[in-house]
């Protein structure tokens, strides 16, 4: 028996001994183990006499070379299962607003204006008068028909120098040359460049006023004079001004052509 545990132990370290070394090649090849003994022949008897070959160094104490680093692959993201249902797009409606309507097309701008803005009518503006040639009439008037009975003057006079071809030099005057509470007399004018011949009565020739003034500016019906001669007394009380007795409009407009709520007066008043 105790022959039989040693053959079966050297048969096991020749199998043991070959698997090791037959992972570096070229060990067995050079050095083949020795064949086993053949059952029929009996193993010495002395245990010294039947010691085992000594087995090769384990490969532990070699290791082999590392193997090259391989780079690490990312793991691909998980596929999306039943359970995590995928995102609903949003309407499409919401990802694509209305296009807004087309800006319309810049107004045109409006052409400048080709005339200057009127400026403020001067209203006490200093203003020296110079005199000037007048074909004249006196007369005089109540205030309930003043302005028709001006307007039936000047008639007067237009129509006369009309007979003998000579037109008016300037605007038309009215020189108020005293008033009271009944009304006024005055001084119709035409200013002439030549001498009319065959003056009937109550015309004369003569010279329109001249001197310092200051000027005023009415516009509207003749029945409204009364509000700009009270501005007028209001504005020398103000600066403490002393007016003489006559009172001088220059008819602007041509009162025998133009209605009344359009007339333009120039009112001149001489100062002491």
């Amino acid at each position: 028996m105790n022959n039989a545990r040693v053959l079966i132990l050297v048969v096991m370290a020749a199998v043991v001994a070959a698997a090791v070394w037959s992972d570096f090649p070229g060990s067995l090849a050079q050095s083949p183990p020795p064949p086993a003994s053949s059952p029929a022949s009996p193993a010495p008897t002395t245990p010294a006499q039947t010691t085992p070959p000594v087995a090769a160094p384990a490969p532990a104490q070699t290791p082999p070379p590392p193997p090259a680093a391989t780079p690490a692959v990312p793991a691909a993201p998980p596929a999306p299962t039943a359970e995590t249902p995928a995102p609903v797009a949003p309407p499409a409606t919401a990802q694509t607003p209305a296009t807004p309507p087309a800006a319309p097309p810049p107004a045109a701008e409006a052409p400048p204006a080709t005339t200057a803005p009127k400026s403020a009518d001067p209203f006490g503006e200093e203003q020296t008068l110079t005199a000037k040639k007048v074909l004249m009439l006196k007369s005089s008037a109540t205030w309930d028909s003043a302005f028709e009975t001006i307007v039936g003057s000047l008639k007067s006079l237009s129509t006369f120098l009309d007979k003998q071809n000579i037109k008016p030099a300037g605007s038309v005057i009215i020189v108020y040359t005293s008033t009271d509470d009944n009304g006024f007399t005055y001084q119709a004018e035409i200013p002439v460049d030549q001498d009319p011949k065959n003056l009937t009565k109550g015309m004369s020739i003569g010279t329109s006023p001249e001197g310092p003034t200051l000027k005023f500016v009415h516009r509207g019906s003749y029945d409204n004079m009364d509000n700009t001669y009270e501005a007028i007394t209001n504005y020398l009380d103000e600066k403490k001004l002393e007016a003489k007795d006559t009172f001088i409009e220059e008819y602007v407009t041509d009162p025998l052509n133009t209605t009344e709520d359009k007339l333009i007066i120039n009112v001149f008043v001489p100062l002491k």
